[in-house]
């Protein structure tokens, strides 16, 4: 089979793949919630089957102690973090608008230091920045009220979920085997080495980011509500929450985290407004410098650009699912993509028609003891 063939049946495969997710869109939910909790539990279930308690028995308890855990985290965080999201929503004009006064009674000051023009352009800038984030702030807003309805209209998908994740973990091993059987012999090798990739890259997103995202809800929450800032646990957690995009976490929770605080603090208590601006320097020094690097390394390598166009388009056509699924489909595509210009390198369309195609270096064999002593001398 040529390699324009070959191109137009995976094309086609995954067109097909695209189709089948939009048309089953609204059902999804469960199952890839489900398919999510058994990839991350699995090597857990590997290490107690090790150990010599039986496949099933292992994805019992495995299930049960993270239901578990689940549950006792949303009973205690829930009702609290909903209080202050909802006062956050509510007082958030209220703080823009104090911003704004407060802007105002700087104004001489810029007025003195930039020049009249130069000052007017700001406070025009500044009105329009301000004016377009509180639009976006109410639009996300009414999102997540209308995802909520959803979610409470679809309760029943949580009993679905652990059912699903565990039938998988038990079957995990033979469906792994069954799909290797399906591979063409031809390419398994190849095959194989691309799917490894992906792996690697599935463990990067979702284990690795998983736990970034973690240990920056824990850091931020925790280090804004000893700071005393209003509101902190809840800016903590939509700024962790909104790291897996590139910058936009970040950003959004220090927007909202100068805002307060300087409603909030400013004048007579600006140490604490130079305590949060630490708080996010030291937050995005260890995000970009130490937890990027040893949990997620180069294992996604997927462009910031490409990645916000994966959530946005993935949101548009799936709505919530495809939040979901934007982030590992995008390191999918990246994998395969890497993969095709590989060959597309190595391929006569590429070299030329008379040009062989690039092989790989052999790599060299060790040579026996005699053959090494007969080429010193």
């Amino acid at each position: 089979m040529g390699l324009r063939n070959q191109v137009l049946i995976w094309v086609g495969l995954f067109l097909f793949a695209i189709l089948l997710l939009w048309v089953f869109r609204s059902i999804l939910l469960p199952f890839v919630v489900g398919l999510t909790l058994a990839y991350l539990l699995n090597p857990v279930v590997n290490w107690l089957q090790k150990m010599g308690i039986g496949r099933s028995w292992a994805a019992m308890l495995v299930l049960t102690g993270g239901i578990v855990l689940l549950v006792g985290l949303l009973l205690a965080l829930v009702p609290l973090v909903a209080a202050q999201v909802g006062g956050l929503i509510a007082g958030l004009p209220g703080y823009v608008s104090a911003l704004q006064e407060l802007l105002r009674e700087w104004a001489p000051q810029f007025t003195e230091w930039l020049g009249p023009e130069r000052t007017a352009q700001l406070e025009n800038s500044l009105a329009d920045l301000i004016g377009r984030g509180v639009e976006f702030a109410g639009l996300v807003t009414a999102t997540l009220a209308a995802s909520g309805l959803t979610v409470i209209n679809t309760i029943a998908v949580l009993f679905i979920t652990p059912v699903v994740a565990f039938y998988l973990l038990v079957d995990w091993e033979g469906m792994m085997r069954k799909a290797d059987d399906l591979l063409p012999r031809q390419h398994q090798a190849e095959i194989r080495g691309v799917l490894r990739d992906i792996d690697r890259a599935m463990a990067g997103v979702i284990r690795g980011q998983g736990g970034v995202i973690l240990v920056l809800c824990v850091y931020y929450s925790t280090a804004l509500t000893l700071s005393g800032l209003n509101y902190g646990l809840a800016i903590g957690l939509i700024g962790g929450l909104l790291s897996f995009v590139p910058y936009v976490g970040f950003f959004i929770g220090f927007a909202l985290s100068m805002t307060v605080a300087l409603v909030q603090f400013w004048p007579e208590q600006w140490v604490f407004v130079v305590i949060i601006l630490a708080v996010y320097l030291v937050g995005q020094f260890l995000e970009a410098n130490i937890l990027y690097p040893k949990l997620v390394g180069q294992s996604i390598n997927i462009n910031p650009v490409w990645l916000m166009f994966a959530l946005f388009a993935f949101a548009l056509l799936f709505g919530f699912v495809g939040l979901l699924l934007a982030v590992p489909l995008a390191a999918i595509s990246g994998v395969l993509t890497r993969y095709a210009l590989t060959k597309y390198q190595q391929s006569s369309l590429y070299l030329g028609e008379e040009a062989e195609p690039v092989e790989p270096a052999p790599e060299p064999q060790p040579q026996p003891a005699k053959a090494r002593a007969t080429a010193r001398k």
